[in-house]
């Protein structure tokens, strides 16, 4: 390709000359993206700084604004820059200074600003000709030695002057401010670090060069942002330590106060690294208006000048843990940082692992160490040259007076010196330049002792230049001189254990009571909130309901368990226990719609079922009002989005009724609203897909219907509710197992004192019973008060009901350690029905 340019240029004449647009393209895009990339976006490994931050620290060296100066206004500093040395725009060199002048942007500033140099809120720098600034002492360490020939000068952009390619650079600015920015076709993302522990990690790395990226950490634990914050988890630091690219979490660091009245408050003293604390407000405040964030009563922000303090006010019945986990999720409270430690060696780009940062920055100040001790030597040379001949002279004055005095005019006296004491023109033209006052004796012993002392300093020199150890013993030095001016404790906390958390880390793992009512109301009770009462009792007041509303389901889960709720339309969604919110006693709760926002329109949560894990062992039994029977594998249910899934389709004027977990060798016993019970064998229901609609169950006398279903085994015993508080417990065995399909047999003996079956499920003796009314009542007894009787009784009475009031729903209390826990709340009776405020409910 190459050839046939050449040849195309050598037969055209003119000065235009014909190749191949893609080799042009190709060409001018790897000179433009290797000018953003050297000349732009990359910082220098050794420096660890771009061109423009370079420059504009220079510029400020040429104008002496140094930390023992007056400061001058920035856009003088600009406008020398931008003539100078960089013309990119007075814009981009600008917004550069303020930077390097923000406290929450750079670890340890360069510049001191005067003015308004912007926020961490989001807030813009004056304009520069409001602006003053000065080097900070810290970035005069950069430029420390620079006039004596330690780094090399190139041409500005316009070759009128010369500009540092790099500086000396005492300071390891690559990783104690870190760098970012975005090249063509690559990205730096360097975070910054603490120099007490960068020097640490420097002088460990030149007494032990093998160490490796486990034994610096034990120096640097990770990055230390200058907005302080907490970095959660150790695998992304050592990752990027290790190989140059991570990622780790950083969250905003909070403290809880206790406010009067029982409430609390999260206080966030300091957020994530490069996070506007003016746009995370308002995204929690958006949040807490869309309803996607629940429980916050107040937001505000008190920061001054002494610190940040972002206040959230929480309402009394919610879980401080819960809204933290909640707005780390949904808001830069919690942030990823993605490390990439790209930077420019020898002018090429490379991803450098954290020993590869600390070895170039040694490399490069041994370089400058070694360049400045030359320097030194060569000027220690030059005087040591000059001393040598005025002390020939001061020796023999009366000669060198002779020559002078009887030459004609200067360079006969040079010429006459030169033989004379046999020393070059430079020492002659010394003597010549030597003042009468250095003939007196104290000026003749101060050169003598210049002499002897540069004798020494010479020797010592030489001896650095020759011996690579005592370079790095003054690298070591220099070090330790940086770490005690300018280092300062770590702002950054790093937690060990991984930080991802998940929200049940924070909420223990117990049982609870789950209360719906018919209008869609649903709310989450600790189960100690119930005490024990004896069969007969009227019951507490566990649910407040409109008139025309009720309580229509109730069961007991764990705090860690999936909810799965059905709907009328046949589709499944879940929800964590822990994601209902805790209610009192007298609280109606919250609507289930908006826990599940992605209910369709006049969608209705039919039925709904309490679950520990997605067992493949176990089915998904479901029954309906006209006494279909389904069965699905629950495995199919263990994917369910957000927006649900089809669990069953129903047929016309259907609709679900109860859902069950079964297994083979289980039996099934569908209970109606008119006492009639059909027993059968699971296996007479095959197996279906999710959006079948089912089999027939049980066959139906005209106006009855399923109202629940059991899953048993021969020896289980069947309880039975009725409407009017009445029930019963009888042996599964009594029942006769018929086929699928059939009438069943009766279950209770219904009348109008008793009323209509309401609920039918297995129970054991030492289980617990809780019923719930239309009017919210509930009430707790143990299943052993409750009689065991033949299946055509009418019961017992359970509950005594107020007048118009209606058995709605039963749920039945599994485990060993109840009658321990209710004793327990019984001796603490106080607390049991201590009445609960629900002022700031909904």
């Amino acid at each position: 390709m190459s050839d046939e340019i050449e040849n195309n240029a050598a037969e055209n004449t003119s000065k235009e000359f014909k190749c191949p647009i893609e080799a042009e393209m190709k060409k001018s895009y790897i000179d433009y993206a290797m000018s953003v990339i050297v000349g732009r976006a990359l910082p220098d490994a050794r420096d660890g700084l771009k061109p423009v931050h370079r420059r504009i620290i220079y510029s400020m060296h040429d104008l002496g604004v140094f930390s023992n100066k007056p400061h001058k206004k920035c856009a003088r500093i600009v406008g020398d820059c931008l003539g100078k040395y960089h013309p990119h725009g007075d814009l981009a060199v600008y917004d550069a200074l303020v930077r390097m002048a923000q406290d929450f942007s750079l670890r340890y500033p360069m510049i001191e600003g005067h003015g308004n140099f912007g926020s961490i809120d989001g807030d813009s720098a004056a304009a520069m000709r409001y602006t003053e600034c000065r080097l900070n002492k810290i970035a005069e360490e950069m430029l420390h030695d620079i006039d004596k020939d330690t780094v090399d000068f190139v041409d500005n952009f316009d070759a009128s002057l010369k500009e540092p390619a790099v500086l000396p650079s005492k300071i390891p600015s690559l990783l104690v401010n870190g760098s970012s920015g975005i090249a063509v076709g690559m990205a730096t993302n360097i975070p910054p670090h603490n120099l007490k522990e960068v020097c640490d990690a420097l002088v460990h790395l030149i007494d032990d060069p093998s160490a490796d990226t486990i034994d610096l950490m034990t120096y640097i634990p990770g990055p230390d942002f200058p907005t302080g914050g907490t970095v959660y988890g150790t695998n992304g630091i050592i990752e990027a330590y290790s190989t140059g690219k991570g990622r780790i979490k950083v969250r905003a660091n909070t403290s809880i106060e206790e406010m009067e009245g029982g409430k609390k408050r999260i206080i966030v003293s300091e957020i994530p690294y490069q996070v506007n604390k003016s746009n995370l407000i308002e995204n929690i405040a958006d949040l807490v208006k869309d309803k996607k964030i629940e429980g916050i009563t107040d937001l505000r922000d008190e920061s001054d000048r002494d610190g940040m303090r972002i206040v959230i006010e929480l309402r009394k019945d919610v879980m401080e843990e819960v809204i933290l986990n909640q707005l780390f999720t949904h808001t830069q409270m919690e942030v990823t940082f993605g490390i990439i430690n790209l930077a420019l060696v020898n002018n090429e780009p490379k991803i450098l692992t954290l020993k590869d940062m600390l070895s170039v920055y040694l490399e490069h100040r041994k370089e400058i160490v070694t360049k400045r001790t030359q320097y030194d030597l060569k000027q220690a040379l030059a005087r040591d040259h000059i001393l040598q001949a005025l002390i020939k002279a001061v020796d023999a004055i009366d000669d060198a007076i002779a020559i002078i005095r009887e030459a004609e005019d200067g360079e006969s006296a040079k010429q006459g010196l030169m033989a004379r004491f046999e020393i070059d023109e430079i020492q002659a033209k010394a003597i010549l330049d030597m003042r009468l006052r250095s003939l007196t004796g104290l000026e003749i012993d101060d050169l003598r002792a210049e002499f002897d002392a540069l004798q020494i300093k010479i020797q010592n020199l030489q001896a650095i230049l020759g011996d690579e150890h005592k370079v790095f013993d003054i690298i070591k030095s220099e070090i330790l001189e940086m770490k005690e001016e300018y280092g300062d404790e770590r702002k950054t906390q790093i937690v060990i254990d991984n930080g991802d958390l998940d929200i049940e880390d924070l909420i223990p793992n117990e049982e609870v009571v789950i209360m719906i009512s018919n209008d869609g109301y649903i709310k989450r009770l600790p189960l100690s909130t119930y005490k024990q009462q004896h069969r007969g009792g009227q019951g507490l007041m566990g649910m407040e309901t409109k008139e025309e509303d009720a309580v229509v389901d109730l069961f007991v889960t764990m705090t860690h368990s999936y909810i799965l709720f059905f709907t009328d339309r046949g589709r499944v969604y879940v929800l964590k226990a822990h994601r209902i919110p805790i209610a009192g006693r007298h609280s109606k709760g919250k609507a289930i719609v908006n826990l599940l926002p992605k209910l369709e329109e006049g969608e209705k949560i039919e039925d709904n079922l309490p679950l520990d894990n997605f067992d493949d062992d176990y089915d998904l039994i479901f029954a309906t009002k006209k006494g279909l029977i389904k069965r699905t594998k629950l495995e199919n249910y263990r994917n369910i989005r957000s927006n649900g899934i089809i669990a069953i389709s129903l047929e016309e004027g259907d609709s679900l009724v109860d859902t069950k977990l079964g297994k083979q060798g289980s039996e099934i016993i569908l209970a109606t609203r008119d006492g009639q019970a059909s027993r059968f064998d699971i296996s007479e229901v095959r197996t279906v897909g999710r959006q079948a609609i089912g089999v027939k169950g049980i066959t139906l006398n005209p106006g009855d219907e399923v109202v629940s279903m059991a899953v048993v085994t021969p020896t289980d015993k069947l309880l039975s509710i009725t409407e009017n508080g009445f029930g019963k417990i009888s042996m599964v065995r009594d029942y006769r197992k018929t086929h699928r399909g059939s009438k069943g047999v009766v279950t209770i003996k219904m009348t109008d004192r008793n009323g209509h079956v309401v609920s039918a499920k297995p129970i054991s003796d030492d289980n617990q019973l809780i019923i719930t009314t239309q009017q919210g009542m509930v009430i707790r007894v143990p299943a052993s008060e409750i009689r065991t009787m033949g299946r055509s009784t009418q019961g017992v009475k359970i509950m005594n009901l107020s007048e118009d009031d209606k058995v709605t729903a039963a749920a039945r209390l599994i485990g060993t350690e109840d009658e321990a826990m209710v004793a327990e709340l019984e001796s603490h009776e106080d607390l049991s029905f201590m009445p609960v405020d629900n002022s700031d409910e909904e």
